[in-house]
C-alpha cells in the first residue's frame, strides 16, 4: 500500500508513504518507509513475524527476520536490498553479537557493501527485541 502526500511547500517533490499489510507501525504513527527525493527511507525493522510476534532462536534469527522485514518493505516500494546505500543496525549487546552482525551483512547485502552505522543500545521498543535494522535505498 502506498499513500502519497504532497506538501504545499514543494508540490513537485511528493512524499509517499510505503506500507505493507498488515502495517504494524500505523498505531504508533510511524511510516514503515517514505519515498522522497529519489530515495526510500525504511524505518527500523525488528525480528518479528507477520503476526507481530518476536521470532524465537536468539539474535541471529531475529536479525534474519529483521532483514527479511526490510526486504518486504523495500519490495512494496519496488526496490530490493541491492538498492540499499546506507544501513543502520542497532543491537542490544555488541560484544556478544558482532560476529553475527557481520554474518548477517554478508548474508543479506552484497558488494559494494552499503555504508553502515552499527550502534549498541540499552533497549529497543520491545524488551524481547535484540536487533533493529533501518536502511536508505535508491528509488530506481
Amino acid at each position: 500500500m502506498t499513500i502519497s502526500t504532497t506538501t504545499a511547500a514543494d508540490a513537485a517533490a511528493p512524499i509517499e508513504r510505503i506500507a505493507t499489510t498488515p502495517d504494524w507501525y500505523e498505531p504508533y504513527r510511524i511510516s514503515q518507509a517514505i519515498r522522497a527525493g529519489g530515495l526510500i527511507f525504511v524505518s527500523g525493522q525488528a525480528g518479528f513475524d507477520e503476526d507481530g510476534r518476536t521470532v524465537e532462536g536468539g539474535f541471529a534469527e531475529q536479525g534474519r527476520q529483521a532483514f527479511r522485514n526490510v526486504e518486504r518493505v523495500l519490495a512494496e516500494a519496488g526496490a530490493t536490498l541491492a538498492d540499499v546505500v546506507k544501513v543502520g543496525i542497532f543491537v542490544r549487546n555488541m560484544a556478544e553479537n558482532l560476529d553475527d552482525v557481520i554474518v548477517l551483512r554478508e548474508e543479506f547485502l552484497s558488494r559494494p557493501y552499503p555504508a553502515d552505522t552499527l550502534l549498541e543500545v540499552s533497549s529497543l521498543a520491545r524488551p524481547d527485541w535484540l536487533i533493529e535494522v533501518e536502511v536508505t535505498a535508491l528509488d530506481r
